[in-house]
């Protein structure tokens, strides 16, 4: 098989830079998901390149604490995040595009899907699970374009394989959905719970199969490694 550096194939977007953005809603997808939809000016900027496209989401700490974010993130800008106090640092994690609609009813949205570890009302869980339990309509956030991995040969129909665990659903489901219309392989997906299966949209050659970890305490992935290499 054939290994590509990621590094080297992804596709950058034609222009990267701060987009501030506030929340629109969200909502619970199912018992391991939340939705958090956000909408805003500057999402006109924003070019949706479908797949896997992913972003940098930075989640204010305090009032105003967006505003000391570089518009770029090279490696210059990014040392100079670091260097902000980290009572006044914002949040960064990355996520990927769940979905787009460039005229929504208030204008652009963008949807960003969060996995739930833990829990915010017991303080178990992370700060970006936090925040999208406990965001309301109006709080700010920062995201940073930063394009798409998944770039397959021009052509090329499959056999693919995805495999990942809860983290990489949405970054399947838009490989799925950007997929030709002729491919063919296997999309194996882990969840944590039984009512995280839901219906994606994939080419009639392409198999999806979900794998519910049963073991709470298992390391996340376990499972689903497994069964692909049970398959192998």
């Amino acid at each position: 098989m054939a290994r590509t550096n990621a590094a080297q194939t992804r596709q950058k977007p034609d222009k990267s830079e701060l987009l501030t953005l506030r929340v629109r809603e969200r909502r619970r997808l199912s018992p391991s998901f939340a939705r958090v939809t956000v909408i805003g000016d500057d999402l006109a900027r924003f070019s949706p390149l479908g797949r896997d496209q992913w972003f940098r989401l930075f989640l204010p700490v305090s009032e105003g604490s967006l505003l000391r974010l570089p518009n770029r993130l090279d490696t210059l800008a990014y040392f100079r995040y670091l260097a902000i106090a980290k009572t006044e640092r914002p949040v960064l994690r990355n996520y990927t595009v769940a979905g787009f609609r460039p005229s929504g009813e208030h204008g652009p949205e963008l949807d960003i899907d969060f996995v739930l570890h833990g829990s915010a009302d017991e303080g178990t869980a992370g700060p970006a699970a936090t925040w999208a339990e406990t965001c309301r309509p109006g709080d700010a956030v920062a995201i940073l374009d930063e394009g798409i991995l998944f770039t397959p040969a021009a052509g090329l129909t499959g056999p693919y394989a995805l495999v990942g665990d809860e983290t990489a659903l949405p970054a399947i489901s838009g490989i799925l959905a950007s997929l030709p219309a002729d491919a063919t392989g296997t999309a194996m997906i882990e969840v944590p719970d039984a009512g995280d299966v839901r219906d994606l949209v994939a080419p009639a050659g392409v198999e999806v199969r979900w794998v519910v970890r049963v073991d709470p305490r298992e390391t996340p992935g376990t499972s689903v490694r497994d069964a692909a290499i049970a398959e192998a």
